[in-house]
């Protein structure tokens, strides 16, 4: 009797308790920094984009760091897909990104998730992303890989921090997927000043070997 009578009250706690709020939605322009998220092509390409056929990677394309988003960030999480009064960007707009982003279908994408949540216009937005990745100087010792190499997630930290003075080991992550390094993920304030990362941006990949492919 008594088991059933906790399972009973379990069952009313559950039942009463509200509902998990979603994570997409919110307002645009109510957040705390950004996170400057940068691709390395060559493993993207390896992962998924091969199969996709995509552009920027074929042989020759030269696409190396590139620009994965420009993303809002609260001190914890994120927000996504935020209502917004701006207008979404024309197919020009977006193809206009395609040096950066690696394809206009790229750029619609980061606009719809993240972009969005900005609060700016898709122009004043995409002109931030640019700014964003000018600010930036990307370590030339590994577009000059030539095989993929094995090495510690740490040592692409440790480049970007070398070329970048001004910033701190605890504003700058990689990241790994698949074996292979990932990407480099840079926080910045709203005026794209450095500053550290908060919650889960903090956490790097710690793979003691994890393949760097060379640029195509």
């Amino acid at each position: 009797m008594i088991k059933m009578i906790k399972r009973f009250i379990c069952a009313a706690l559950v039942a009463l308790s509200p509902a998990p709020l979603l994570a997409e939605g919110e307002p645009a322009g109510q957040f705390h920094h950004y996170v400057l998220a940068l691709s390395w092509t060559p493993s993207w390409c390896e992962e998924a984009g091969d199969d996709r056929d995509a552009a920027q990677c074929d042989i020759g394309q030269g696409f190396g760091f590139a620009v994965h988003g420009l993303w809002p960030q609260y001190a914890e999480g994120w927000p996504s897909y935020c209502s917004t009064v701006e207008r979404d960007p024309s197919r020009s707009q977006t193809n206009a990104m395609a040096d950066l982003m690696g394809s206009g279908g790229s750029a619609w994408y980061q606009w719809k998730k993240h972009g969005r949540c900005s609060g700016l216009s898709a122009d004043a937005y995409f002109e931030l992303v640019r700014e964003a990745y000018a600010s930036v100087q990307r370590p030339a010792v590994f577009r000059q890989i030539t095989d993929t190499v094995l090495l510690p997630a740490s040592v692409v930290e440790e480049a970007f921090l070398e070329a970048n003075p001004t910033f701190e080991a605890d504003g700058v992550t990689v990241t790994c997927k698949e074996n292979r390094i990932q990407e480099v993920r840079i926080c910045l304030n709203k005026d794209l000043s450095p500053r550290l990362c908060t919650g889960d941006t903090r956490w790097d990949c710690l793979m003691s070997n994890a393949d760097m492919p060379p640029i195509r």
